[in-house]
């Protein structure tokens, strides 16, 4: 517990105001979060309003113990490998293994970790900037938005499905030809840890993947997958749809031992493009295969 006497030099500033003041080793965001769960006392009496007004020279009791959940709002120096920067957006390589968000199980280490230390004003920013996200085990581009004003711009440009993105994937089995997968994706009604393809009318939304064969094996083959809506494991569900899950798919797919072993589904987000919020000009950016699939199509072109 934090015991804190509110200066007089702080009359009439809010609650999480003051506390940023006095407790500037944790963000605001943090803060706020505490005095909603009721973590803060003013003169002995639970306070859950963080904009309630203060007057000065009040008590605040503050329950400072760390909980898992709060290491979320933690910067840490966690390396990018960063494609663009400038003053209104980041587009970053991730790599196959780094959580994009936290949440259960993953409360730190993530890319949000390392972006409220790359970019510190993204605490001011909703979700440090993150508009859009990648499986932990899916590798490739997402951009980020450095200020509120370029967040928003991109949430409307993927509203309005201006941002293209293009994906390689390794199917299962032998793809014949060009398609499209046009079907609602939505929680599966029993595993509730997984999606599915759902009936619009049990709570599937709208779901569009188009995809182009780029070389065949003998048991899969390698694919351009190109996003219209971006669902929750959309292209995972969609060419488990079609009978062709994902190489190296866990949740969806069953492991094929006539395969060079491959432990991540084989999936990389090779092409972004998007208007930039401030410019408006029309950018695209690729990154190449990471080494892991690059040495799986090696092993599979020698077989």
């Amino acid at each position: 517990m934090s015991v804190l006497i509110v200066p007089d030099k702080l009359a009439g500033r809010r609650l999480d105001q003051v506390l940023a003041e006095l407790l500037p080793q944790h963000s605001r965001n943090r803060l706020q979060a505490w005095v909603r769960d009721g973590r803060v006392q003013i003169d002995g009496a639970p306070e859950s309003e963080p904009k309630r007004k203060l007057r000065g020279g009040e008590t605040l009791l503050v329950s400072t113990a760390a909980d898992e959940q709060s290491l979320a709002e933690e910067p840490e120096d966690i390396p990018l490998s960063i494609v663009f920067e400038d003053e209104s957006i980041l587009v970053i390589d991730k790599p196959a293994g780094l959580v994009v968000h936290p949440g259960s199980g993953n409360w730190s280490g993530t890319l949000m970790n390392a972006l409220l230390h790359h970019v510190p004003q993204a605490e001011r920013v909703p979700r440090a900037g993150i508009v859009h996200r990648l499986d932990k085990e899916t590798s490739g581009l997402l951009v980020v938005a450095k200020t509120l004003e370029a967040q928003t711009d991109l949430v409307r440009q993927l509203q309005a499905r201006t941002v293209k993105r293009q994906y390689l994937a390794l199917a299962s089995g032998v793809l014949e030809r060009d398609g499209k997968v046009e079907a609602p994706v939505g929680r599966h009604p029993v595993q509730r840890v997984k999606m599915a393809v759902v009936a619009e009318s049990r709570g599937g939304k709208p779901a569009v993947t188009r995809y182009r064969v780029l070389e065949r094996f003998a048991r899969c083959t390698l694919v351009e997958c190109s996003l219209e809506t971006g669902r929750t494991h959309q292209i995972r569900v969609h060419m488990a749809h079609l009978q062709h899950p994902l190489v190296g798919d866990p949740v969806y797919g069953k492991e094929d031992r006539r395969l060079p072993p491959f432990h991540r589904q084989a999936l990389h987000a090779a092409r972004l493009g998007l208007i930039h919020p401030l410019t408006g000009q029309a950018m695209q950016w690729e990154a190449p295969l990471p080494a892991d699939m690059q040495e799986l199509l090696e092993k599979l072109r020698a077989l």
